[in-house]
């Protein structure tokens, strides 16, 4: 007898953010069929913004710790979920339906959901201690380690991690310096228009700035490192952060015949493209974008818990209309608040509203070609992104996001 939609056997591959959201929606959609979530890492599933944004300020005890925990050993029991921990997918075989793993096992499926999310870009500098990457809970520990002994860091990208990472090590009273070749890193994430009030925030909590220059090297180990940049400057530091970009983990499906183009490639309904009952979620996914005319791949802890839901009730129900992305990411940079939705289209515009120098708060609101309201960025403004965002969904124009945010102010 052929199972139901229902009945069908999932497996998850990566106990992330998505897979587990995954495992837990398709219980919350009447999902009745066996459940196997994979996990490479020994721990039980876990959030990661809190490793840059909480963890890494030191608080580690116990009730910290779980309190990051995205599922304990009992809601796995009550929702019948079987969990595979410590053993890497190594191998899919799409035709015969089946997942190897590095400890030499094989799952079978009836559906499989990847969500391997992404790993941290290598450093290709590897002197023998002393440089950390942030990724995975054990990392997170390392390196609040490192911090807690207030000895001088270098951080390796001026992006939202490596600058959270940066306001936590000037927590313990770090001399810190941030290095990154782009003049303005800052400007990709929130754009030009408060790019350098950011630095300046930095700057004001006794952080150093090297932008607009590379690293060519680092040597020495942990205590003693050097850290050499592309203009002959030669940095001392105790300890080096790594924060150079992300890959989507899909090395394991080499030879699989699905479509890997910076990740997975899915149709609007996220799943995988030439293949029967594969869907990808996650930092692991890329779709076709509805809003922005093209596939891509958001790294976003919003995006993944909605593809999570969207997938759950995909393979439960059947998916009624493509996915649609919130587009939202967050950051915290010592006492300030950072919070992005949409995009910014090139051949748009945008606007500032309100002084962050002089008001403590601001928003900038982009419109793309045709006036159409498509995203905004707002500094320790809530309120005014949360209108925003209600104004987004009902369509409006960006001169109407404008007027509404004013009238906040």
């Amino acid at each position: 007898m052929t199972a139901t939609a229902t009945e069908r056997h999932v497996v998850i591959v990566g106990a992330s953010l998505a897979g587990t959201r995954t495992a837990q929606g398709l219980r919350a959609q009447g999902h009745t069929g066996p459940i196997t979530l994979i996990g490479a890492e020994t721990e039980l599933p876990y959030d990661r913004p809190p490793l840059s944004k909480h963890l890494l300020k030191g608080d580690w005890s116990e009730s910290s710790v779980d309190a990051v925990r995205l599922i304990d050993p009992a809601e796995l029991d009550a929702l019948a979920i079987e969990l595979l921990l410590g053993s890497a997918a190594v191998e899919l075989d799409p035709t015969a339906r089946f997942v190897r793993l590095a400890d030499g096992t094989s799952v079978s499926y009836d559906v499989l959901v990847i969500a391997t999310g992404a790993v941290a870009r290598p450093s290709p500098w590897q002197p023998s201690s002393g440089v950390y990457q942030l990724r995975t809970l054990a990392d997170s520990r390392a390196i609040a380690a490192r911090l807690a002994l207030g000895e001088p860091v270098v951080v390796v990208g001026g992006g939202f991690i490596g600058t959270e990472i940066a306001a936590a090590a000037r927590g313990f009273g770090c001399a810190v310096t941030v290095v990154d070749p782009v003049p303005e890193p800052m400007a990709r994430l929130v754009g030009p228009e408060i790019a350098s009030s950011l630095v300046d925030l930095h700057l004001r909590n006794g952080a150093q700035t090297r932008f607009g220059v590379g690293v060519v090297g680092i040597e020495g180990e942990a205590g003693r490192l050097i850290v050499e940049l592309d203009d002959g400057e030669r940095l001392a530091a105790s300890t080096a952060v790594v924060g150079i970009g992300s890959v989507p983990c899909t090395e394991w499906l080499a030879g699989s015949g699905l479509k890997l183009d910076n990740g997975v490639v899915t149709d609007g309904f996220l799943r995988a493209v030439g293949v029967d009952d594969v869907f990808a979620v996650g930092d692991v996914a890329r779709w076709p974008h509805p809003g922005r005319g093209f596939h891509i791949r958001a790294e976003h802890w919003t995006n993944a818990g909605d593809q999570a839901r969207y997938v759950a009730i995909a393979i439960t129900q059947g998916a009624q209309a493509a996915y649609e992305s919130t587009d939202y990411v967050w950051s915290d940079q010592y006492d300030w608040k950072v919070n992005a939705v949409g995009w910014r289209d090139p051949e748009g515009s945008s606007v500032v509203i309100g002084d962050l120098e002089a008001d403590g708060r601001t928003a900038v609101v982009h419109a793309d070609a045709n006036g159409a309201a498509c995203g905004a960025v707002t500094v320790n403004w809530v309120r005014a992104l949360n209108q925003a965002r209600q104004l987004f969904a009902a369509g409006s124009t960006a001169e109407t996001v404008v007027e509404a945010i004013r009238g906040m102010a």
